[in-house]
């Protein structure tokens, strides 16, 4: 009669892993077991019935059980192409066999019996066993070691994409802004010749015009700038908050004031509903500038000449206020309205304009950092609504 050991190991992490042989190590039947749990109550449930199976089995055995739990361990679901939790596997000796389902003790009480049977029909030499008995001893150092080299590849492959679109946004950059550099460079040459041309009232209507031009120019500039720089910094970085009560009717109405110019000169309509009695929010103060002031700007941008862009404020909830950026633009596909928001991501109508598609990837980052939410709605030929909540100061 084979000598009855059972070691059990539910782990958490496979550093936890580690294997404590019986009295008798010469036993010639040896299971090595995986099973694989997910987060619910019931999990507990399993690890202890068939912990306690293993232990009261009468048949002579050495065991190994290690207990997965599939988050923290998600590729190894694939690797052994599982389609249902709890799972366990015999992984050794082979052939390799995969109980599922929710009778798993039942299961295993069937088939434990005919796995040791086969294994001792196989008379397997002691010196063999031995060899497998160590096998399964780096099998925990293995499965870690495997781990650790999935997620160093797909931190490799984060960073070399991360890399790469620095390295794209960096040569853009260089060659963009070239063309506002030499508009500027150009009015202000003409300004300089303006003053020789002895026509005072010719040369006052030209220096107006180019100034409005230079102004255009250096304002492209500077917003191309402030996305790099942004989107560089907030790549794969967490956002530092200063803190503060916020009153968001304040600080539209600031915004709002410094883009007359700009709606001006297309011949847009600004509207604006911000009601004097709302309750402060809870937010950093230059951030949600930030926000308001990109949202604002792609308006701007996107409508055309005498459309109307409009911004509003809602006390939607006790907990919530609600902000609102609405034109009159060419719209968004509804396939695309959630592509939007993802870094350097832009319509194909949108490549001939200046910018990289930046803001709105930062705006996300902005608002999720307050706990809040951004969103689009928008209709083909009829416009876009971009909306995002924060938190009310309580």
């Amino acid at each position: 009669m084979l000598s009855i050991i059972c070691s059990v190991f539910p782990v958490l992490d496979p550093n936890d892993v580690q294997i404590i042989p019986g009295k008798d190590v010469t036993a010639s039947v040896l299971i090595q077991l995986l099973l694989f749990v997910d987060d619910r109550p019931s999990s507990q449930q399993t690890i202890e019935q068939i912990h306690l199976y293993l232990k009261n089995v009468e048949i002579g055995s050495l065991n190994h059980l290690q207990v997965i739990y599939i988050r923290q361990q998600p590729h190894l679901l694939e690797h052994f192409r599982l389609v249902a939790t709890p799972a366990l596997i015999k992984i050794a000796p082979e052939p390799r066999h995969t109980l599922a389902g929710s009778n798993l003790v039942g299961q295993l009480e069937k088939w434990y019996p005919r796995w040791v049977q086969a294994i001792e029909e196989q008379e397997k030499p002691s010196e063999e066993f031995r060899e497998e008995l160590q096998t399964v001893g780096y099998s925990a150092e293995l499965l870690r070691l495997s781990d650790e080299i999935f997620r160093l590849k797909k931190e490799k492959e984060k960073l070399i994409e991360h890399l790469n679109f620095k390295d794209q946004v960096m040569a853009m950059l260089a060659h963009d802004l070239r063309s506002p550099l030499s508009a500027a460079s150009i009015a202000v040459e003409t300004l300089e010749l303006a003053h020789e041309n002895p026509q005072k009232e010719r040369i006052i209507q030209m220096e107006e015009q180019l100034l409005q031009q230079t102004r255009k120019q250096l304002r492209m500039m500077n917003r191309m700038i402030t996305d790099i720089l942004q989107a560089s910094k907030t790549v794969d970085a967490q956002f530092s908050l200063q803190w503060s009560r916020l009153y968001l009717q304040s600080l539209c109405q600031e915004i709002v004031h410094q883009f007359k110019e700009q709606i001006a000169e297309k011949s847009q309509i600004l509207e604006y509903d911000l009601p004097q009695n709302l309750p402060p929010v809870y937010a950093d103060v230059e951030l949600i500038r930030q926000v308001i002031i990109n949202l604002i700007e792609n308006a701007i941008k996107y409508t055309p000449k005498h459309g109307k862009i409009s911004l509003s404020i809602l006390h939607r909830t006790n907990q919530k206020m609600q902000v609102t950026v609405a034109d009159t633009g060419l719209g968004i596909p509804q396939e695309k309205q959630e592509l939007i928001f993802e870094g350097h991501f832009r319509l194909q109508r949108d490549q001939a304009q200046e910018g990289y598609g930046l803001g709105l990837s930062v705006c996300r980052k902005i608002i999720r950092a307050h706990y809040g939410q951004i969103w689009v709605d928008s209709v083909l030929g009829q416009g876009s609504c971009f909306h995002f909540t924060l938190p009310v100061y309580q």
